[in-house]
């Protein structure tokens, strides 16, 4: 299985209402130092929303990129129950996904 593979396969396991980051995903898959990679793996998803990369943000509690924009980024977890206040998830902390 490729990097990109086991990052999507980690990603699928995040509920919907939570999320994870960046850096936990790459502790996940046995790569702590990949945290870009991880992003960049994100970035080329062809399988969203199955495997939901919006639910990956920032170990800050920052939103990050999308593949799709911010804005829908935003918007699909809103409608998952997550709110994001000025670009930062709100409740970060409880909101945090940890297998």
């Amino acid at each position: 299985m490729d990097f990109n593979q086991k990052v999507w396969n980690s990603i699928k396991k995040i509920p919907k209402g939570k999320i994870s980051t960046y850096k936990l995903v790459a502790k996940k898959i046995g790569k702590p130092k990949a945290v870009r990679a991880v992003g960049n793996a994100c970035n080329k998803n062809p399988f969203s929303p199955l495997v939901p990369c919006h639910r990956v943000v920032k170990s800050d509690g920052s939103i990050g990129g999308f593949a799709f924009g911010k804005k829908k980024k935003i918007e699909l977890l809103k409608k998952e129950g997550i709110q994001v206040k000025k670009g930062k998830i709100n409740g970060f902390e409880e909101k945090v996904y940890y297998e």
